[in-house]
C-alpha cells in the first residue's frame, strides 16, 4: 500500500506509473490545473475504442454502464452513496442547465463571490447584462464569507453560488453549513463549486451540511481523470424542477405514459438534467483511473495528507529563499489546514514570473497577480525544492 513516505523518496513510489507523462523527468507544478494521467488512463482509451468497433451503435449500453461507474466513484469522493448525480463535458453545461431551472424571472438576484472560477464568472456577468441583478460578496477576507454570503440572501435572492475552495488563493471556504441552512430556510438554491476541493480536501456532504446543496466537480484536476469528467450532484428537491436546457437523454427514463406531445417529459434521477450525445471515451478514461486509484489506496484522507506535506513544504522553501515582498510574497496568516491543494503566491508580476520559471523547466501557472505552484502525490521532494528554488532565479531575471 502507498505510504507519505514512499512518494517523498527520489524514486517517488507512484512516477513509475505516470511514465508516459514522464513525472520523474520534468517538475510538473500545475497539478491544480491539470494533473498527470496515470498510464492505465491509456486503457481505458483503448477499451473505449474496442467497444465502438465491436458494437458500433450498440456500444451505449456499455458506455452508460461505465457512466453509472464514474458516478458511483463520485458519490464515493463526497461520501454521498445515495445522491442524484448528472455528468457532464464540463461544468459550464451543468451550470446552464441548473440556470435554467431556478425562477430567474420571478427572484431575479444571485449572489456569489468575487473569487469565483471563469464559469460562473463570466456567465453570471453576461446575465448581469440581461438584467438578472449578481450580488458579489469580496472573498476576502475568508473566514467570514460564508457569514457575509448569508447575509445578502432575501426574498428576491433565487441562488447563491460559491466555491468550497477559492481558485486564486487556495482558502478553504469555512462556515458553509450555516450558509446552507440560511438558504434553506429562504427556499434559496446554494451552488457550492468543489472543483478544487474533491481530490485534495476531504469533502464530506452530509457533515458539511450540504445536504439540500447543489455541488459541482469534476475529474480534470485533482482525480486525474481528464477532460469530459464532470459532475453535477442534485438535492433531493431537484425532482421538482424543470430544467429549460435539457438534452433529448434527460427523457430516456420518463415513463411512456407521462409523455404528451404538447409537454416535456423529464426522467427521475440523475438523468433529470442530462443533455444529449456525448463523447463517452472521457467516461471509459475516467473508470479506470478510479481503479487505479483504489488499488493504490489514494483515498481522500490519504492525498490530503499527502497535499499537507507538499504544499507545506512549498512554503517553508519559498520563506526560506527571502525574496522582497514587493516582488513576490505569500499569505503567512492563513493556517496550513485552511489551504487546499496548491500554494499560492502574490506578484504584481505573477505572468512573467511564471514564464520565467517555465523556461527553466518548471511548469506553474498564473491568474491574475497570483502565481499557482500545484504539487501531486507523484512528485518527489526534491522536485518540489528544486521547482521552488528555481524561482530566486527567476526573480532575479526580472532586473
Amino acid at each position: 500500500m502507498t505510504t507519505v513516505e514512499s512518494l517523498r523518496a527520489k524514486g517517488n513510489a507512484l512516477a513509475p506509473h505516470y511514465s508516459r507523462f514522464r513525472v520523474a523527468d520534468r517538475l510538473l507544478l500545475s497539478a491544480h490545473s491539470h494533473q498527470a494521467w496515470p498510464d492505465v488512463a491509456e486503457e481505458g482509451l483503448c477499451e473505449a475504442f474496442a467497444d465502438a468497433a465491436e458494437e458500433v451503435d450498440e456500444k451505449w449500453g456499455r458506455a452508460f454502464a461505465k457512466a453509472d461507474e464514474l458516478r458511483n466513484g463520485f458519490r464515493q469522493w463526497l461520501s454521498d452513496p445515495h445522491g442524484d448525480y448528472t455528468l457532464g463535458q464540463n461544468t459550464h453545461e451543468l451550470v446552464l442547465r441548473f440556470l435554467s431551472a431556478i425562477e430567474l424571472r420571478k427572484r431575479p438576484r444571485l449572489v456569489t463571490t468575487d473569487g469565483e472560477f471563469h464559469t460562473l464568472r463570466r456567465q453570471l456577468t453576461r446575465l448581469a447584462e440581461e438584467g438578472v441583478e449578481v450580488v458579489r460578496v469580496p472573498a476576502a477576507p475568508v473566514a467570514t464569507l460564508a457569514e457575509r454570503l448569508a447575509e445578502q440572501v432575501d426574498g428576491r435572492t433565487a441562488a447563491v453560488l460559491t466555491s468550497a475552495v477559492l481558485f486564486e488563493t487556495s482558502w478553504i471556504v469555512p462556515g458553509l453549513a450555516h450558509l446552507a441552512e440560511t438558504c434553506r430556510s429562504r427556499s434559496v438554491e446554494l451552488v457550492v463549486d468543489a472543483y478544487h476541493a474533491v481530490g485534495a480536501v476531504p469533502f464530506p456532504l452530509h457533515d458539511l451540511g450540504l445536504t439540500n446543496a447543489w455541488v459541482l466537480g469534476g475529474g480534470y484536476k485533482y482525480l486525474q481523470l481528464g477532460e469530459g469528467n464532470c459532475f453535477l450532484r442534485l438535492p433531493a428537491h431537484a425532482q421538482e424542477l424543470r430544467p429549460v436546457i435539457t438534452g433529448w437523454y434527460a427523457e430516456f427514463g420518463a415513463l411512456a405514459d407521462e409523455r404528451r406531445p404538447d409537454e416535456v417529459a423529464y426522467a427521475p434521477g440523475g438523468d433529470r438534467f442530462a443533455g444529449a450525445t456525448y463523447d463517452p471515451s472521457s467516461h471509459y478514461r475516467g473508470v479506470r483511473v478510479q481503479q487505479f486509484f483504489a488499488e493504490h489506496g489514494l483515498t481522500a484522507e490519504f492525498l490530503r495528507e499527502v497535499s499537507q506535506h507538499q504544499v507545506g513544504l512549498l512554503a517553508r522553501c519559498f520563506d526560506d529563499l527571502g525574496l522582497p515582498d514587493d516582488v513576490v510574497t505569500r499569505d503567512r496568516e492563513t493556517p496550513l489546514d485552511g489551504i487546499g491543494g496548491f500554494l499560492s503566491l502574490r506578484s504584481p508580476v505573477a505572468g512573467r514570473l511564471c514564464e520565467r520559471l517555465a523556461a527553466r523547466g518548471v511548469r506553474t501557472d498564473s491568474r491574475g497577480h497570483y502565481l499557482r505552484f500545484g504539487p501531486a502525490p507523484y512528485l518527489s521532494d526534491e522536485q518540489l525544492e528544486t521547482a521552488i528554488s528555481t524561482l530566486r532565479e527567476a526573480v532575479a531575471d526580472l532586473g
